[in-house]
This record gives structure tokens, C-alpha cells and sequence, in this order.
């Protein structure tokens, strides 16, 4: 079986501090393995770069930029901000399919709600202008997420690591959008992902790590990473009632048409 990684974070400084292994050593294993193809995911502009970087010492993988709604917390110059990411953007040497990773996250209560929808809105006014597919964090925020994709129905995209309803995922499919579920997906109280999983259409479904976060069962709470993905295709194969080889060879085809792979 091989696997598309459509959501990952390379440059992250948990792999140095907690890999076994170089995690450009690490790269190497798993894309000469059963994951050929990786999407390595900034968070703003420093990130983004940090992922470009990445990407370019590795054949398949791809990037996305962006400014996360955590990060853009810390952002003093929004306007220089967004131009730098469209720059990245524009770059033909980024390896850049998706902007991303943006949207809402309300986890916290001291967030400013205010400045990520500003965030939001100008990163899918710009995915619109250059049509580019997004990728959106949502967290804790469905309503407002929801809300503010309508109000650009010429962009596309997918929400990455789905924790929403099945209803709002249909919704999501109907609107253009792809779904695409992480390691929570094998979690034990998951009931809520598998029954979105299970009623979506098939060609609607990406597969993911968010690594080096979410790690699925039995590997909870450890470094994750793109060789993980076999325990979440399982989990997907059992919600769909199909073979793990069908579903990793369905969800790998779905992420390659999509961003153009």
C-alpha cells in the first residue's frame, strides 16, 4: 500500500529534539516506503519557508503556506505578512498546491477572535485572486468557519484533521471542499469521526498525520509521523467497509488530482 500525506509539519522542532533519527534521514525512509508523497504545512511566513526549504530536498514533497490563526496572534505588520506569503506563493520554485494552514481556532479564551478573521478572510480573498486550493484549521470555531467559507464560494479546499458533524461535512463536500482525517480517527471515543467518515463520499476523503502531533492508536501521545498513516487507513477501510488497500489506493489518487500531483 502507499500513502499521501496531506498534512504535515517536517520542520517542526519535536523532531529534532525527540527523533531517533536526522529528520531529513527520516524523510528519505518513509518516501522511499509506503509514502511517496507528503504536503509539508507552514504556519506563517517563517514556518512557511522552513517548509519550502524541506520540500526542496525531497522529490515528493509538496508545500503549503500560510498564516495559521495561532500564529497570526503574534503578527505586528499584517499587510507585510500576507504579501510575504503570497510571495511564497508566486515563487515557481516553492513547490507551493495550497494555501494553508489557515482559519479559526477558539480553543482558548484569550485569543483575538477579531484579528483571525481578518487573517481568514484576507488568506481566502488571496486563494481566490490565485486560484489556489486552502487548507483550514478549525478548532472549536464550526460556525464561524462555516460562515466565512460561504462568503468565498470560488475557493476550494480541504479541512484538515476533521472534528466537526457529518451534516457540516456534507455541507463541506456540496461547497467544493475536500475532508481529510489525522490519527483521531483511531482514537477509542472517536465515535463522531467515524460516522462522518462513514457517510461522505468516497472521492471526498484525504488521509493525514498532522505530524508531529496526533498520533494515532496504539501510538497515542508519541512522535508521529508519515508511517503512522497505515493505522488511520485502517481506521477508514473498517468506517467505509473496504479493504485497507482500497481506501489507501482511493484516498492517495483523491490527494493527487486535487493538488495537481
Amino acid at each position: 500500500m502507499k500513502f499521501f500525506d496531506t498534512h504535515a509539519h517536517y520542520y517542526d522542532e519535536r523532531f529534532a529534539a525527540e527523533s531517533p533519527v536526522p529528520v531529513d534521514a527520516l524523510i528519505n525512509t518513509l518516501m522511499a516506503g509506503d509514502v511517496p508523497y507528503i504536503i509539508n504545512v507552514g504556519t506563517s511566513p517563517v514556518t512557511s519557508r522552513m517548509a519550502i526549504a524541506q520540500a526542496a530536498e525531497h522529490p515528493g514533497m509538496y508545500t503549503a503556506v500560510g498564516i495559521h490563526p495561532t500564529d497570526c496572534q503574534k503578527i505586528s505588520d499584517p499587510d507585510a505578512a500576507l504579501s510575504e506569503i503570497e510571495e511564497l506563493i508566486r515563487d515557481k520554485n516553492s513547490k507551493c498546491v495550497c494555501l494553508g494552514e489557515i482559519g479559526l481556532d477558539y480553543h482558548y479564551d484569550d485569543t483575538d477572535r477579531e484579528k483571525q478573521l481578518y487573517f481568514f478572510r484576507e488568506q481566502l480573498s488571496l486563494a481566490e485572486r490565485l486560484n489556489i486550493p486552502v487548507c483550514i484549521h478549525d478548532r472549536d470555531a464550526h460556525g464561524d468557519v462555516m460562515a466565512t467559507v460561504r462568503e468565498f464560494p470560488g475557493v476550494r479546499g480541504v479541512l484538515h484533521s476533521y472534528s466537526g458533524s457529518a451534516e457540516d461535512a456534507v455541507t463541506y463536500v456540496r461547497l467544493g471542499y475536500k475532508i481529510s482525517f489525522s490519527g483521531t480517527l483511531t482514537f477509542t471515543n472517536a465515535r463522531k469521526p467515524r460516522e462522518c467518515a462513514a457517510v461522505l463520499p468516497h472521492d471526498a476523503v484525504f488521509i493525514e498525520t498532522d505530524c508531529p502531533y496526533l498520533a494515532p492508536h496504539p501510538h497515542r501521545g508519541t512522535l508521529n509521523h508519515s508511517g503512522n498513516l497505515i493505522y488511520t487507513n485502517a481506521a477508514l477501510a473498517a468506517a467505509w467497509g473496504t479493504s485497507p488497500e482500497e481506501s489507501a489506493a482511493v484516498t492517495l489518487d483523491n490527494a493527487r488530482r486535487f493538488f495537481g500531483i
